[in-house]
């Protein structure tokens, strides 16, 4: 039975990450077709956005080596927009050579996970990314902002609520349209989601510029979720059969699943725009590719 509350958001975007963060922690290499008909069957399930991969060293993530080949194979002029993350200039350069109209730039809320995850400190990552986003917005794409660590981090403990605000507003002051708050080791809960978005208001950073993103180490990613709704959040990412993770944070497991997410929203009444059996099969279909069962509990109760 669907009960809709009309505190809730009529529609939300569901930011399907699961080409890219998804696939970037599996344990073995996906063949370059069987990512583009995931991608191929993602968009057919009427998944809005699709993150399709990211221009990274493939020394660092030897799993999106492939990308260039990837994005040629793709519909970068179709409805549906399909988003790469550029971790440097070098990034964007490769992204601009092969068309991409929309990327992504991945910082930290820690001084920690930044040396570790981008060769930088917590400060000067932010000189790293001026130039990215300078010169994407010149040439006419859209840029995402993403923020890891912000509940918690595996060397530093708790994430304080100003830290999180003060990186994501200096994201966002570089131009990004959209930042992306993400639980990269899932250990936030509903009343710190409620939390770090009031901060985020109270510093003059309105829910529309937001988007979660939540991972669900501690089964507490759709709760989120929830409590994010509740706070007038209309993005979240989310991948696909629950797939995900952080190489370089061991203790972070697999994203919130898409199909989880569909059916919380199904429920609420909430518009998305995603149809939930053909998500399901294609879940179903690429664990069939890794050889592994879909954590995603909606996925193994459909599927």
């Amino acid at each position: 039975m669907i009960v809709r509350d009309a505190s809730l958001p009529k529609q939300v975007t569901i930011y399907e990450v699961g080409p890219r963060d998804g696939l970037q922690n599996e344990s073995v290499i996906v063949p370059l077709e069987v990512k583009a008909e995931f991608i191929d069957r993602l968009v057919a399930a009427g998944l809005p956005i699709v993150e399709a991969t990211s221009f990274v060293h493939p020394k660092w993530v030897p799993q999106l080596a492939d990308a260039a080949e990837l994005v040629a194979r793709l519909p970068l002029d179709g409805p549906v927009p399909l988003p790469v993350l550029v971790p440097n200039e070098r990034g964007l350069d490769r992204a601009l050579e092969a068309g991409c109209t929309h990327v992504a730039v991945f910082g930290s809320a820690t001084e920690t996970f930044a040396q570790k995850n981008l060769n930088s400190t917590l400060d000067d990552q932010f000189a790293m990314f001026e130039p990215v986003v300078a010169r994407a917005r010149e040439a006419g794409l859209d840029v995402r902002a993403y923020v890891s660590m912000c509940f918690g981090d595996p060397w530093e403990g708790d994430v304080p609520i100003g830290q999180v605000v003060t990186a994501g507003k200096r994201l966002l002051d570089l131009g990004a349209s959209q930042l992306s708050l993400g639980d990269t080791i899932g250990v936030g809960t509903a009343a710190q989601v409620g939390a770090l978005i009031d901060a985020f208001g109270e510093s003059g950073v309105g829910v529309e510029s937001l988007a979660m993103h939540f991972h669900d180490t501690y089964g507490q990613a759709l709760a989120n979720a929830y409590a994010a709704l509740r706070h007038g959040i209309t993005t979240f990412d989310a991948s696909a059969g629950g797939l995900g993770g952080c190489p370089y944070a061991e203790s972070a497991t697999g994203n919130l699943a898409t199909e989880d997410l569909v059916w919380m929203l199904n429920g609420l009444g909430i518009e998305h725009g995603v149809d939930l059996d053909s998500l399901v099969a294609t879940s179903v279909w690429m664990g069939q590719q890794l050889g592994k069962e879909p954590a995603s509990a909606v996925v193994r109760a459909l599927g």
